[in-house]
């Protein structure tokens, strides 16, 4: 394989085809010419790692690489979520961090992020540097330089990880809620830590699928339906108040409702907006991918808050939590990043602020979200993932980006955008959009309207329309 390519936040492979020791050589090499060049090499380099097949071999090749340049390496003693190593960047001074890890694709895959000096997804700016020093090691190759495993030093990640985020949130608050809560890590890298978290403090909170499985017991762990179809049993039968769920690193939430309904990412972003914006009246505006819920829109001009809708990638979200004062940036899979905490996604921070949100409200997940229904309008949002022949992704493109197309089933299309793929507003009941996945091989196709039955009609539409292309 010659090309290795970055998509929406780092490379990712299919293990033993495309991601190889190889290649992750070469990859990391790159990373370590860019932290000597722009960044601080004597302060180092933080390397974690998941719970994927083979990571921890990955990790030490990448830990070998980056140590042979002559830049000092702190390698995790055990797997850790992507966030972990940011948060570490960030608090030692580090040039920068590699964690590996595939996020939530399937098992089969595996991958390299960076996080920047500032402990988040590198920039466009900074990425588009990295790809110039990979065009290079692709082009000359990995020099062999001799070894320095003396530059190579342990980091427990998971322990400063857990004390920082122990300040987060009131505990006060939620122990007098009494309020019981079951976590899913979906045998990934957030495993035992939240759980942790709440034992500590006295907080009752089980755990499922917490053991190591680099398999994810056969689902994708990624924390949308149908893949925490095991959490959603497992909220009701152990009378829990609500599920919380971490994709593979860590960095995405999903929740489950104490009757198993499952809460979406963009439910979870629109409570903790209502909740920090409006009942603890934090400072800051919102950022937001081009593909997330239109209430978000809707809570910010209540409470007087300017949005910033960028491209897909949370790298974007980034970029602008460090320009402006933004107090919530999120995107539509489920990363949400504070000011509170860090300008990057983390699953754990945000499941322990959606606990707060209820036990400071008496409400239950479901019961918020009903709420902010009845105050903002209903938003029922659905995604459909197509793996399709050569061309269609294209065609599908071409197809809604047309200015000849003026009507789509019974609506008017009465305006488009083109941030980040395509999407068209139907009439006053929503929206329908198209894009290509950056990172896998496939169109996205995402719809919002105002009734659940017709946002699946929406779906089903596209899906069979872009198949016939």
């Amino acid at each position: 394989m010659t090309e290795i390519k970055f998509g929406t936040d780092g490379w990712r492979g299919v293990i033993a085809e495309d991601f190889t020791y190889d290649n992750v050589r070469k990859v990391a090499h790159a990373i370590a010419r860019y932290v000597v060049r722009a960044e601080k090499p004597g302060s180092g380099v933080i390397i974690g790692y998941d719970t994927r097949f083979g990571s921890e071999r990955f990790a030490r090749v990448a830990a070998e690489t980056v140590a042979a340049t002559g830049t000092p390496v702190w390698l995790a003693t055990d797997a850790c979520p992507t966030p972990a190593v940011s948060l570490l960047v960030r608090q030692r001074g580090a040039g920068g961090g590699i964690q590996i890890t595939a996020s939530h694709n399937p098992y089969r895959w595996n991958g390299i992020k960076f996080k920047a000096s500032y402990g988040s997804s590198a920039s466009p700016a900074i990425v588009a540097q990295v790809e110039a020093e990979l065009a290079k090691v692709l082009r000359d190759g990995v020099p062999g330089l001799p070894p320095r495993d003396d530059l190579i030093h342990a980091l427990d990640v998971r322990t400063p990880y857990l004390e920082t985020l122990a300040g987060l949130v009131d505990w006060d608050r939620l122990r007098a809620s009494k309020l019981r809560f079951v976590i899913d890590p979906m045998h990934g890298a957030g495993r035992g830590l939240l759980r942790e978290l709440f034992r500590r403090q006295g907080i009752e909170a089980g755990e499922i699928r917490g053991t190591r499985d680099p398999l994810f017991g056969g689902v994708n762990p990624e924390p949308i339906e149908p893949h925490i179809d095991a959490l959603r049993r497992a909220v009701p039968e152990g009378r829990y108040d609500a599920g919380l769920a971490f994709d593979g690193d860590a960095d995405r939430i999903g929740a489950v409702d104490r009757d198993g309904t499952f809460i979406t990412p963009h439910q979870i972003f629109s409570i903790l907006l209502w909740h920090m914006a409006g009942t603890r009246k934090l400072t800051g505006d919102v950022a937001k991918t081009f593909s997330t819920t239109k209430m978000i829109d809707k809570i910010a001009l209540k409470f007087g808050r300017k949005v910033w809708e960028m491209p897909i990638g949370f790298k974007h979200i980034c970029d602008r939590m460090l320009e402006s004062d933004i107090l919530l940036g999120g995107e539509e899979s489920g990363g949400i990043g504070t000011k509170l905490h860090l300008p990057e996604r983390d699953a754990t921070v945000n499941a322990l602020l959606l606990a707060e949100v209820m036990a400071w409200h008496g409400k239950s997940l479901g019961e918020l979200v009903a709420m902010l229904h009845r105050e903002f309008g209903e938003h029922h949002y659905g995604r459909v993932d197509l793996t399709l022949k050569d061309g269609q992704k294209e065609k599908a493109i071409e197809y809604f980006a047309a200015q000849k197309l003026n009507r789509f089933l019974d609506w008017p299309i009465v305006r488009r955008e083109d941030l980040d793929g395509v999407k068209v507003y139907l009439g006053d009941i929503g929206w329908v959009m198209v894009r290509a996945s950056g990172t896998e091989p496939m169109l996205r196709v995402y719809s919002e309207t105002t009734r659940p039955e017709t946002t699946r009609r929406v779906l089903d539409e596209v899906t069979a329309l872009v198949k016939r292309l």
